[in-house]
């Protein structure tokens, strides 16, 4: 069943029913200011941090669902509705949502009267916009009173929502009626002592009236949907003192059949030095000029429609870097439209804040930034030089990390735990890729600092030598990397032995003298060592990258020895050194982790998909069997029924959901590439297929969440509800699909000298061509494919045959064409 359609050509999805069996969302924002927006108009907005710089308040978890947002009432004479169908759920002759690349419309229209809100982040501008037009579709004259709805968050979300003793006494606003663009309402709680900004509400008009304070407004023990001000038409002019403010301007409209008014509102963050904190000398009234020019660049219709298309192009020309077209239009758009643009998203919010994720207990990961980046690094390569320096910067001097930081400060927070003994290799991965984007070397000379303390720069190769060293340190008794507090799988605590309710797994103290051990970690090592190896020979450093090679082998040994259970790879060795994914046991045989990241990594390959005896084509073979579903594969197989203390939190969750044999969509892209890496590209394709959304769409009831975006956890094979996603948006599913389609599939990655083309996607794509910019230059790629299971592309440059599968190079500026026979 859907509930919309793709728009390819608008590069929009389409809702026409706001009755979606979960609320869908979009993203409004790329820089500093983000606004999260649900086709129902709920969500909230917040300025770089989630937590630390909330603007609007948003209630997770309520009832009804997607409670709180910005919300626009519309009074008909007596009749009261929004064109959102939420919060009054009166019911509306027409509903269309559409999300777009950065922004989205709501169009809602009842008794003759057409609302339609455009809702965006304009590019360079610290504020969301909101674009009206109010049409009257009837053959009578209309009069209207629209009523516009925002709460303001006291700041900090998480205090916000816990401390009412203070916070019921401290919420403050100002009014300005005549501001000389309209009326605004400036939300400045806390701005007479440590704080140095605030919001601003506004529309581009003289309000009829104004109301802050929420009681008023709303009325005693009513919902959003029964308002007090808006049933009633009338505002009551409320000054918020204390207790809950909030922003909501009337504006009256008379409309002749046909006619329509324009209306423009902006709810803007605003910052002051210290010193030009206050308009007079008695500290009472906040300094407003920069608001009024914020609300100066806004004043108009006409403003606003050409700060939209400003929005739509920059869009254009960031898709434009890597495009695809095929005779399969869900592999098109996903490709050319919604992976990259959830891979922009992830990489601005790492983790934080999403419908599922509150913004409050987690700040950017480590681990996923350095992932986010590698479907990322191609948009917007100098955003991710910046990142990778904020990264580093948290790195400890032995080589570890922080989990997480915070966005706002960038520095590293320990409040969801540490010791997470993935985390350093990470860090190779994220430089070594944009490395291999840009050619921009020199970023491995860049200073920078250990746990941000002025003092310890060193250069960036450095803090990559640390997080190599800290691997080749920390091994067990099998030469195997100990896994520390968890690897990959925060929830495979090895060394935490819990048993008291309520306890976090992340930052409970773990157990000394243990000796438990991760294939996972060998297998990036594997990988990521060898990309070190490959960095230090670049910097004319032989000795450094003999040895790493040699380490990186010795790994390799120990995977195919001591890592190996006949069949596939062991998952780990536990406290006491006793092995975790092996068919000794009932349940838990077999993890999809190393599975998918040793072969990744190029171990045990063989010989091509004929070689049965190799490792890889056993380990795979034995995903195929017992972890691939028709909705993905599950993270482990059989899911464990019973708490396992010695393993920690990865048992706590029911059969089939989560990391208990749940469908991990972060690592079935590992499985994809590793099947193209043995030449399987039917069998990969036929994966990518199964999780990806747009070939999931016609199960929207089933799936439930957005079509459009991939989610993180798709109920197992032993769940209650099979096919049933959670998570959506803020997943390293988008990064590593996006490498996985584009770099494996597609078969266009660029390397440290040159792009190689190898497509590996099976016959059901018989042709197709990629337009790839890389470093100034564009590839124009055309693809004819057999898909014949081990068969590899024959490349011809600009008519001359070339040796092997890397295209050089070429200056920037010109166009190389690339025809590919596979």
């Amino acid at each position: 069943m859907r509930y919309g359609h793709f728009d390819d050509e608008a590069r929009e999805y389409v809702i026409t029913t706001p009755h979606t069996p979960y609320p869908w969302i979009n993203y409004l924002g790329s820089e500093q200011f983000f606004s999260l927006l649900s086709h129902q108009a709920g969500g909230y907005s917040f300025y770089r941090d989630a937590k630390m710089r909330r603007l609007t308040r948003y209630r997770y978890n309520n009832i009804p669902a997607d409670a709180g947002g910005r919300y626009l009432y519309v009074n008909d004479g007596g009749d009261v509705w929004t064109p959102s169908w939420l919060p009054v759920k009166a019911d509306l002759d027409h509903f269309e949502a559409r999300h777009g690349l950065g922004y989205s419309t709501i169009t809602g229209e009842r008794g003759g009267v057409r609302v339609e809100t455009a809702f965006f982040v304009p590019v360079g501008e610290t504020a969301e916009v909101q674009k009206v037009t109010v049409t009257n579709t009837s053959d009578a004259d209309k009069t209207l009173s629209l009523f516009s709805f925002v709460e303001f968050c006291l700041w900090n979300a998480q205090d916000d929502q816990t401390n009412y003793q203070r916070n019921l006494s401290i919420g403050e606003v100002e009014i300005e009626q005549d501001s000389p663009h309209g009326s605004a309402i400036y939300h400045r709680t806390e701005y007479r002592e440590r704080r140095d900004h605030y919001a601003v509400f506004a529309v581009n008009t003289k309000a009829d009236g104004f109301d802050t304070d929420r009681d008023s407004f709303v009325g005693a023990y009513n919902s959003l949907g029964e308002a007090t001000v808006p049933l009633k038409g009338e505002s009551t002019n409320s000054v918020a003192s204390g207790w809950y403010p909030i922003g909501s301007h009337q504006v009256n409209v008379s409309l002749a059949p046909g006619e329509s008014r324009e209306l423009v509102y902006v709810l803007g963050y605003v910052e002051n030095p210290d010193e030009e904190k206050w308009a007079d000398d008695a500290h009472q009234v906040v300094n407003k000029e920069r608001a009024h020019a914020l609300l100066s660049r806004f004043a108009t219709a006409e403003q606003a429609d050409a700060a939209l298309a400003e929005l739509q192009e920059y869009w254009t020309s960031l898709l434009s870097t890597y495009s695809v077209t095929s005779t399969d239009e869900k592999l098109d758009r996903m490709v050319n439209i919604w992976n990259q643009y959830q891979c922009m998203v992830t990489f601005n919010m790492s983790r934080s804040a999403s419908f599922f994720e509150t913004g409050i207990g987690r700040g950017m990961g480590f681990r996923d930034s350095n992932q986010d980046l590698l479907g990322f690094v191609h948009l917007i390569p100098e955003r991710a030089r910046e990142r990778i320096i904020d990264i580093a910067s948290t790195q400890f001097a032995d080589g570890s990390a922080y989990h997480q930081y915070q966005p706002l400060t960038k520095r590293g927070n320990n409040d969801i735990g540490s010791g997470f003994n993935d985390d350093p290799l990470w860090l190779i991965a994220g430089t070594a890729a944009y490395i291999k984007e840009t050619g921009d070397f020199s970023i491995l000379d860049e200073p920078v600092p250990f746990d941000n303390e002025p003092g310890s720069e060193v250069p960036l190769f450095e803090h990559l030598t640390r997080s190599f060293e800290f691997t080749v340190t920390h091994r067990g008794p099998h030469g195997l990397p100990l896994i520390g507090r968890a690897d990959w799988n925060d929830c495979l605590n090895l060394n935490c032995f819990s048993t008291t309710p309520g306890e976090s797994f992340q930052t409970t103290e773990n157990q000394e003298g243990g000796v438990a051990e991760s294939t996972f970690i060998a297998a990036q090592f594997v990988l990521y060592g060898e990309q070190y190896a490959e960095l230090a020979a670049r910097r004319g450093l032989s000795d450094v990258a003999e040895r790493a090679r040699g380490l990186v082998a010795e790994m390799r040994d120990a995977l195919l020895t001591d890592g190996w259970d006949g069949s596939w790879f062991l998952r780990a060795y536990d406290y006491y050194g006793k092995p975790i994914g092996t068919d000794a046991h009932d349940e838990g045989k077999i993890w999809i982790e190393p599975q998918g990241f040793a072969v990744m990594a190029g171990v045990g390959v063989g010989e091509g998909p004929q070689d049965t005896d190799a490792p890889a084509i056993k380990a795979l073979d034995s995903v195929n069997e017992m972890l691939a579903t028709d909705h993905g594969m599950v993270l482990q197989y059989p899911a464990y029924t019973t708490y396992q203390v010695h393993m920690g939190e990865v048992s706590t969750y029911p059969p089939g959901y989560k990391e208990n044999g749940g469908i991990f969509c972060h690592n079935n892209p590992w499985v994809i590439i590793a099947e193209t890496v043995v030449g399987r590209g039917a069998r990969a394709f036929d994966y990518y297929k199964r999780i990806t959304p747009a070939y999931r769409e016609d199960i929207s009831d089933v799936h439930r969440l957005e079509p459009y975006v991939y989610a993180q956890m798709i109920a197992g094979k032993e769940a209650v509800r099979h096919g049933e996603a959670k998570n959506s948006w803020l997943t390293g599913t988008a990064a590593w699909n996006f490498v996985t389609v584009s770099q494996y599939l597609l078969g266009v990655r660029p390397e440290y000298d040159g792009l190689v083309v190898d497509p590996q996607i099976g016959p059901e794509v018989p042709s197709f061509t990629v337009t790839r910019v890389a470093r100034g230059a564009t590839y124009e790629i055309v693809v004819t494919n057999s898909g014949a299971e081990g068969a590899r592309g024959r490349l011809v440059v600009d008519g001359t045959p070339v040796e092997g599968n890397t295209v050089q190079y070429a200056p920037a500026g010109s166009t190389v064409r690339v025809e590919v026979t596979v």
